[in-house]
């Protein structure tokens, strides 16, 4: 193993376990880094926190891109491929970490790394204490401390040798990109593509939410953005109904009346959510308060109080049979 060095950082130690074979990489904005990482605590037995290994997938990064934990960006830059070091970095640099974890695990995990209705920045949640579903992590938030961060360098590609996702994009590409997402959604939505739909909207919503968490929440910016994102997640829950996924559709179109109470059409859609799992009362009030927000639309409701009245005859009957006998 071979000594301690210094980065010209304060707070960070490296040490290098194996020595990369190639050429100092070329780093500059755009560029594509792949990588394993193992985070462990600074502990007697170094408990291993997170490993990219056990996950069996590699991070990647895009050098210049506001990654949320920045510092793994100059840890990074100072290796070479194939290199293993080992990173000690002090609280200064870990705070974000928990945060990083919590959407890397999600992803591992196949779920939705983002919290698409949280309407504050990554720091502030710091401080604004919340759980991230996980124990570990929700330690570390309350707690924040030093971490060891082991790399291994994989791969650095150039801008020019890799295809960008919505992910590697800058702010001004993501902006143009929603459009672009959105109309590719609404195209597949009308052929019947219904899960090809949903992953168009949720890619432009985390076009989105990434520019947006960089604005003074609720200032005109703030909420144009928000504006925007609110209409992709009701398409996107439009994609959900056809799906038959009624409580997600609820917890998101729940998420935007929490924050935005006149938005009308949140409330049909989850009315219509509530009229497939029989929440009648539910149903009622939502529709009811449609009417209130756009009178125009009252044929519209009046066709699916229908479709309530029907569904709830449904299930008195499929009731009477399910306990016949019983009592």
């Amino acid at each position: 193993m071979d000594g301690t060095m210094l980065l010209g950082v304060e707070g960070i130690k490296k040490t290098i376990l194996y020595g990369g074979t190639a050429e100092m990489p070329r780093f500059i904005t755009g560029t594509k880094v792949t990588f394993h990482f193992r985070t462990q605590l600074c502990d007697d037995d170094r408990t291993v926190i997170d490993d990219s290994k056990v996950a069996g997938v590699p991070m990647e990064v895009v050098i210049g891109n506001m990654f949320k934990l920045e510092i793994w960006e100059t840890l990074l830059t100072s290796m070479r491929i194939g290199e293993v070091a080992e990173f000690w970095c002090d609280v200064t640099h870990t705070g974000l970490y928990p945060l990083v974890a919590k959407s890397l695990r999600r992803i591992a995990e196949g779920k939705d790394p983002v919290d698409w209705h949280i309407h504050s920045c990554g720091m502030a949640n710091m401080f604004a204490y919340h759980t991230l579903g996980y124990d570990d992590l929700d330690q570390l938030q309350k707690e924040p401390q030093p971490l060891y961060f082991v790399l291994e360098l994989v791969k650095v590609q150039q801008p020019s040798e890799y295809d960008r996702e919505s992910w590697a994009l800058n702010d001004e590409e993501r902006l143009k990109a929603v459009p672009l997402l959105h109309g590719q959604g609404n195209k597949l939505y009308k052929l019947g593509r219904y899960q090809d739909a949903t992953n168009k909207y949720k890619e432009a919503i985390v076009c989105i939410k990434n520019i947006q968490h960089k604005e003074k929440a609720w200032e005109a910016p703030w909420l144009k953005l928000e504006k925007m994102g609110n209409m992709l997640t009701l398409n996107y829950c439009q994609c959900l109904l056809r799906m038959e996924e009624y409580y997600e559709v609820i917890e998101h179109t729940s998420d935007i009346i929490n924050q935005h109470p006149g938005e009308m059409k949140a409330f049909y859609v989850r009315g219509k959510a509530h009229i497939e799992v029989w929440n009648e009362a539910e149903a009622r009030a939502d529709f009811e308060r449609v009417l209130d927000l756009d009178p125009g639309m009252k044929k519209a409701v009046k066709k699916d109080l229908g479709v309530l009245n029907m569904r709830m005859e449904e299930k008195n009957e499929e009731d009477k049979v399910k306990y016949k006998g019983m009592f």
